[in-house]
């Protein structure tokens, strides 16, 4: 065989899997840009390994998908340390494919990502590993060079950890999207009313702006606090934008419907909710810092397994 078509047959292999590998570092790093890093690092190691010594390409580029994003994470989590104000997720953009899936989007949700921020780097990636894309105990050992004992261990503890911060409830699609665009008409028209209707007693406002744009540093909480908040919106300036120059739209966002507003030139700012059993806005995640809004600046719907 020539190496042009090993080459080739390499890069098959590898595109046949990439989607699963972003999928994976995604879920573990919360950002879209360092997932996107890690599976060009993956890439790297899987042109230069001896591939004739590989049974199998989906256990083996998960193996070195899960070590990068938790050596990633391991890194990235002391710049943390430091962050100006809460620190959010990535957001990205997610077709309605993604948003029909209720576990997809479940485990894609910034709710999600934000509690497994909480985890350690091993039991963040066992977690996303068996509950998100059901490996066995065995196969996650394997890909995370621990024992099967110790990923049980690691597994247990993350899956109590998550359950008890954040406690899952049936997902009516419909009613989620239409609360999305109630609350959107309400807070283009100011209207406090509906807000209040449609928020939870005590629910809570969530801003990153990283210290690179003008964000609430401590959560907003309340359900008159947080409805003033938005009927704001429409009648302040915002990072130098007038009211009138600014454009917002209803999308898909991590799973789940979002708004994504938008300046003259740019993306400013994007929010995603989480809802209470009687599906009432019981959190928004709202993203400022511009250092975030490159995925969906870019407008790539990414394609979530």
């Amino acid at each position: 065989m020539t190496q042009p078509q090993q080459t080739d047959r390499d890069q098959l292999a590898f595109q046949q899997y990439r989607t699963l590998l972003f999928s994976v570092a995604y879920r573990v790093l919360g950002t879209a840009a360092d997932a996107e890093d890690v599976v060009q690092d993956a890439w790297l190691k899987w042109s230069g390994a001896d591939r004739s010594q590989v049974a199998d390409p989906k256990a083996y580029l998960t193996r070195i998908i899960t070590n990068l994003a938790m050596e990633r994470l391991r890194s990235t989590r002391r710049r943390r340390e430091t962050y100006v104000g809460p620190w959010l997720p990535e957001p990205i953009l997610t077709g309605p494919d993604t948003a029909d899936g209720v576990a997809a989007a479940d485990s894609v949700s910034m709710a999600l990502l934000v509690v497994l921020e909480t985890l350690s780097p091993l039991e963040r990636a066992v977690f996303v590993l068996k509950e998100v894309f059901a490996f066995s105990h065995a196969e996650i050992a394997e890909a995370v060079d621990r024992s099967e004992a110790a990923v049980r261990q690691a597994a247990h503890r993350a899956r109590e950890h998550v359950q008890a911060r954040r406690p899952r409830f049936t997902a009516d699609r419909a009613r989620q999207r239409d609360v999305t665009e109630r609350f959107f008409a309400a807070t283009a028209g100011g209207d406090i009313n509906t807000l209040m209707e449609l928020l939870s007693p005590d629910v809570t406002l969530w801003t990153d702006g990283g210290g690179k744009v003008r964000q609430a540093l401590k959560p907003v909480v309340g359900q008159q606090t947080v409805a003033h908040w938005f009927a704001m919106l429409g009648k302040a300036t915002y990072q130098g934008i007038e009211p009138g120059q600014m454009r917002a739209e209803l999308t898909w966002i991590n799973g789940g419907p979002g708004v994504v507003f938008r300046g003259p030139d740019r993306v400013v700012a994007t929010l995603t909710f989480d809802f209470d059993p009687e599906g009432r806005i019981s959190t928004l995640h709202n993203v400022a810092n511009p250092d975030k809004l490159g995925a969906v600046t870019d407008g790539i719907r990414h394609e979530l397994i």
